[in-house]
């Protein structure tokens, strides 16, 4: 996995923001934790991934990148919300992987 170095964390995470990392990037299981990814695919933009689905091998050593967390569907949710809103605020458009991407550098 990719970190985003701006993550979007959602307000019942803040205080507990490298915990969760720390227990995402080590495997180990948590419960209604939420990250929000970029989307693998062309079609889709952004996805949410329950965080017990990140901690399988294949998608800690996968080049998925992880733009938020959040505790909760519904704070995921509105975490996406914010990505999208800050994309067309600063681009105009919704082409939230190029502005990620250019955002990572």
């Amino acid at each position: 996995m990719i970190w985003y170095k701006d993550l979007y964390v959602g307000y019942n995470l803040l205080e507990r923001k490298r915990e969760v990392m720390r227990k995402m990037k080590w495997g180990k299981q948590q419960f209604n934790i939420f990250a929000i990814t970029l989307s693998p695919n062309e079609h889709d933009l952004l996805e949410i991934y329950p965080s017990n689905v990140l901690t399988q091998k294949h998608y800690r050593k996968s080049d998925l990148v992880v733009v938020g967390i959040a505790y909760g569907k519904e704070e995921a949710m509105d975490m996406m919300q914010l990505v999208l809103q800050d994309c067309m605020e600063a681009t105009g458009d919704l082409d939230v992987k190029s502005y990620i991407r250019n955002n990572m550098q």
